[in-house]
């Protein structure tokens, strides 16, 4: 974990709702996709955690949504500077991911999964992506994946664009090595039971500190009491008693 000052460069819509932000500063704390950082809003108390989309040696981007103040407070920041906890979660395992592994995404649990697709893709991975939305409004990042050459499969709830229904439509008649995941809970469950493979999931809860003090996002695990912060976000199936 490292604590720094990133100046923001950047910070603009992709949809209504969902927002990318490059920040320039020191990411060298962020080593494996999957991680996260915890953000400092002036005039807010408790830090905001927010997974990392992709970095370089002097910048990251962090996609997220505007779900209540603190966010709705960040989406109209244009410039200055922040302080980020960078560094922080384990990310996902990318030596288990087989000749070719499957990413599943559903809405805001969609941008981790593209620093995971550049890295696998740069091991020579033939990289399938499922990506879920509620409705074609709302889809973000189509094009970043297939820019980075990854084939990308579409679902909606309404039918309005690709696969109409859930990621786990769009799994039935693909065939991975390994699949890695994120997205809200009930999505999680319902690839747990879908999936064919072993694979990992990045899991979400409420955190008060973002590196395992408070225990305030504890769960239960096949191994006992695990903290998303810290022994997360990203857990193995096996590990998970769904």
């Amino acid at each position: 974990m490292k604590q720094g000052t990133f100046e923001i460069t950047q910070n603009r819509h992709l949809t209504d709702a969902i927002l990318e932000m490059r920040l320039k500063g020191d990411t060298s704390a962020v080593t494996v996709p999957g991680q996260f950082v915890e953000l400092a809003l002036p005039g807010f108390f408790l830090r905001r955690p927010i997974s990392v989309c992709d970095r370089n040696e002097a910048e990251l981007v962090l996609v997220y949504k505007t779900v209540g103040k603190g966010t709705e407070a960040l989406s109209k920041m244009r410039t200055g500077d922040l302080d980020l906890l960078t560094g922080l979660g384990n990310g996902y395992d990318v030596s288990a991911s087989g000749k070719e592994p499957l990413l599943i995404g559903g809405g805001v649990g969609i941008p981790p999964l593209y620093l995971l697709a550049k890295e696998l893709l740069q091991e020579g991975k033939r990289v399938q992506v499922i990506l879920g939305f509620n409705k074609e409004e709302e889809i973000f990042y189509e094009k970043e994946f297939k820019d980075l050459g990854c084939e990308v499969h579409l679902t909606t709830v309404d039918g309005s664009k690709g696969v109409k229904g859930f990621v786990t439509d769009a799994m039935t008649d693909l065939e991975y090595t390994y699949f890695y995941s994120c997205g809200p809970l009930p999505m999680l469950r319902a690839v747990f039971k879908q999936s064919k493979t072993s694979g990992q999931f990045s899991l979400e809860e409420r955190m008060g500190c973002g590196f395992g003090a408070c225990m305030g996002c504890s769960i239960q695990t096949a191994e006992g009491t695990k903290r998303v912060c810290r022994e997360g976000p990203v857990f193995r199936k096996e590990e998970l008693p769904w």
